[in-house]
């Protein structure tokens, strides 16, 4: 369960505390992304359909470096729809993913502190 636990928190990327943006749409849809995320239930797929469709705006305006990463956390969390809430296809998809996710979601969290003045708890860097 501590593995399930660990994917709903870099999924639903937990934020607690939000600071003002000053990278113009990215940071924008970053803040909007983050809004969307807070409280979703990895377990359920229509909550985590509705964080991919934010999730998905915001990759579109990334920065260039962080492209393949934001493709990184949708592909994952597609994945985690399709489980369907299934708590063994959850924690598979932790062991065998959660190493590629960890290392995406260190660079977004990184370029959300330095360029958008936004931390992310949860994410890596608290």
């Amino acid at each position: 369960m501590r593995k399930l636990a660990a994917l709903a928190a870099v999924v639903t990327m937990s934020v607690g505390t939000l600071t003002a943006c000053s990278g113009g749409n990215y940071c924008d849809n970053l803040k909007g992304y983050v809004d969307s995320a807070k409280g979703v239930d990895i377990k359920d797929s229509d909550q985590v359909g509705k964080m991919l469709d934010s999730m998905k705006k915001v990759s579109k305006s990334a920065p260039d470096d962080l492209k393949d990463d934001w493709k990184v956390v949708i592909d994952y969390a597609e994945k985690a729809q399709d489980a369907k809430g299934d708590t063994n296809k959850l924690l598979e998809l932790a062991k065998s993913d959660g190493p590629k996710i960890q290392t995406s979601m260190e660079a977004i969290t990184k370029q959300a502190k330095d360029t958008c003045k936004m931390d992310l708890p949860g994410a890596g860097n608290n």
